[in-house]
């Protein structure tokens, strides 16, 4: 239960992202920049908080040892999944980005199947690959089709042509950062803390942060001082706050595909923040009719998330010999 409440934390601070890119494309940013300067400004802040703890020497030495890794699950985390979302928010309202990214629930649950997980057994441990988790894939569909539900009310407002190069690159950062994170979970074993994880991530995709800043100069020159204000306020909130509460999260519920989806479901909730966030500041309307109904569904899948997490949490010993016997 407490994870989930992490994760709904970190939903508030992570719609900041969809808000703001929003406003910083309706005032003439490059998504360029937005994408890259998240990230830059990231960077100081998260070595501060590693030193402050005094382990930013057990990061360097996992990033020597396994630079590969750290790079390119890096990039798909970290870059194939947020400057898609910014190039989104460039041609697409906040509404439809925030919404197509809850495609990340869904793909959360899907990727399960790609990652193993250690099982005693009377010759040791043994490696087995994770089962697909239908419960917990059943409820994050029942919350997507409420977030779909919220964006047939607006849906008529856009052209097909608005609504693809809103939605694509969207899906494609959906699988990306679920991925990237659980990878890279793998990749560390336990041995980095969350903030050291964010650091070595952030430092580890830093040279394609660099790249396309570059673009962006080259593009659309500096970046504005709105543009550069705005982006900060993202890179403290979404990119230090909201990562590591849900990182936080995610690491928690690792061991167990159930209780790690209901994490990943959690993000859902981004939509209700994004709505009221854009009503109170670009004054955009408020949903209603149909749209009230997907809230409520979306509140009820994560209502069913939460409990039956909280029951997995309170029976282990039952859930361990129910997964031993492939239920």
């Amino acid at each position: 239960m407490k994870e989930i409440l992490i994760g709904i934390l970190a939903s508030v601070f992570f719609a900041v992202t969809f808000i703001l890119n929003r406003s910083m494309e309706l005032s003439g940013g490059s998504w360029l920049w937005s994408s890259s300067l998240r990230f830059l400004f990231m960077v100081p802040f998260l070595i501060l908080i590693v030193l402050v703890r005094k382990n930013g020497r057990q990061v360097i030495a996992e990033l020597r040892r396994n630079p590969f890794p750290w790079i390119t699950w890096s990039f798909v985390g970290f870059v194939l999944f947020y400057a898609p979302l910014t190039y989104a928010a460039a041609y697409g309202p906040g509404w439809l980005v925030a919404g197509t990214w809850q495609m990340t629930i869904v793909a959360g649950a899907l990727l399960g199947p790609l990652f193993h997980k250690t099982v005693e057994t009377a010759e040791g441990p043994v490696k087995v690959r994770n089962k697909l988790e239908v419960r917990a894939l059943t409820f994050s569909l029942l919350i997507l089709f409420g977030v779909a539900l919220i964006q047939v009310q607006k849906a008529g407002e856009l052209t097909i042509y608005e609504m693809l190069i809103g939605v694509l690159p969207v899906v494609v950062a959906a699988f990306a950062y679920p991925l990237g994170n659980r990878k890279m979970m793998e990749v560390c074993g336990g041995r980095l803390d969350t903030f050291q994880r964010v650091l070595g991530m952030t430092l580890a995709s830093l040279p394609f942060w660099l790249l396309i800043a570059a673009a962006g100069w080259v593009t659309a020159g500096a970046p504005s001082n709105d543009q550069l204000l705005q982006t900060f306020i993202v890179a403290i909130s979404s990119g230090v706050i909201a990562t590591t509460l849900f990182f936080i999260a995610t690491d928690r519920a690792r061991k167990n595909q159930g209780k790690l989806a209901a994490v990943e479901a959690t993000q859902s909730t981004q939509v209700l923040f994004v709505l009221l966030g854009e009503a109170w500041l670009l004054s955009a309307p408020l949903p209603s009719g149909i749209a009230l109904a997907g809230l409520f569904i979306i509140i009820t899948g994560m209502a069913l998330h939460s409990y039956f997490t909280k029951k997995i949490s309170a029976s282990p010993n039952k859930e361990a010999k129910k997964e031993s016997f492939g239920a």
